[in-house]
């Protein structure tokens, strides 16, 4: 079984290192640029580009925008998907999430721009995701609060929907315990 790890906007594949990390992206948080990457086209390219046989996709944040992506264009090479504490592609300003953007922009003053420019909707595609989905939220998270993962449960056909008490943002990280038996599960 292949499984493939996506970062968040921080664009730092150790994020996953409790659980196994195996992934950074050019250009975003500290993560050096790379001419090749300028928007999240261009990282759903790189995914597919990585997938050479059907996968499991884990991704946090703004990589479960990529991994939906990568599901919708390329259904064939995404066997399940474990999305934490993403927005997944929707607009979540009315489910109470914070912005992240400005914080965001100071943290990493050298990141790529389009990061916080590009705002990709896939709210009408969701409903044509096949592969199941493993969603992984905490209960304390403001970027992504619990609101935005049972909204992303019902537009997904074939998601279930795991709330870890006192999770925040980076819960796959810091409560890597605590998640790990999850996404076992899931892809047993």
């Amino acid at each position: 079984m292949r499984v493939i790890f996506l970062p968040g906007a921080a664009g730092d594949g150790g994020f996953w290192r409790p659980l196994i990390g195996l992934l950074d992206w050019p250009g975003l948080g500290a993560v050096p640029p790379s001419p090749d990457v300028n928007g999240f086209d261009d990282l759903v390219r790189l995914t597919l580009h990585a997938l050479d046989e059907p996968a499991d996709l884990v991704a946090q944040s703004m990589g479960g925008v990529v991994a939906l992506r990568v599901a919708l264009e390329r259904p064939d090479l995404v066997r399940r998907l474990v999305l934490v504490a993403t927005s997944g592609g929707i607009d979540v300003t009315g489910l109470g999430a914070a912005d992240w953007r400005p914080d965001y922009a100071r943290q990493f003053p050298a990141a790529r721009r389009w990061i916080v420019e590009q705002r990709p909707d896939l709210t009408s595609r969701l409903a044509g995701v096949q592969a199941p989905a493993l969603l992984i939220w905490g209960d304390a998270d403001p970027i992504s609060p619990l609101a935005v993962g049972h909204r992303l449960a019902a537009l997904l056909p074939r998601a279930r929907l795991v709330v870890v008490p006192g999770g925040d943002h980076a819960l796959a990280r810091d409560r890597a315990r605590d998640v790990a038996p999850h996404v076992v599960r899931h892809f047993a």
